[in-house]
């Protein structure tokens, strides 16, 4: 196996772990669903397990893994809001939940990049 190749699995295991928490445990992330989303948290936690699945199953497959990077990337950008709400909300817990927070706001740049690197050594075409 290449070491693009595991990069694309990992990455796919990633986001399928994610999912499944989404889907399996919603509670804990429904805290962080911006308020200014329109519906319910929960339906939002779960739209977002459903969409970490898809990428999965994407990037797993090689003829899909370009368009379900690049897709995967956007995803990224698109839940740092919740990242951020889950900081500020955070700020006043015990130093290690608030690092734990205050961390996953620069952890999003190396997953864009990551993707974006597995979208550009992807074999399917979008």
């Amino acid at each position: 196996m290449s070491r693009s190749e595991r990069s694309s699995l990992l990455l796919a295991g990633l986001l399928a772990t994610a999912g499944v928490a989404h889907l399996a445990s919603p509670k804990q992330f429904d805290a962080t669903i911006p308020s200014v989303l329109p519906g319910s948290p929960r339906t939002w936690t779960y739209a977002s397990g459903v969409v970490e699945l898809a990428l999965a199953a994407g990037i797993a497959a090689p003829r899909t893994r370009r368009m379900a990077a690049l897709a995967a990337a956007g995803f990224f950008v698109g839940v740092f809001p919740a990242n951020v709400k889950m900081a500020l909300d955070w700020r006043n817990r015990p130093t290690p939940q608030k690092a734990a927070a205050y961390g996953r706001l620069p952890l999003q740049v190396p997953l864009v990049l990551w993707a974006r690197s597995v979208a550009k050594n992807g074999e399917g075409q979008s």
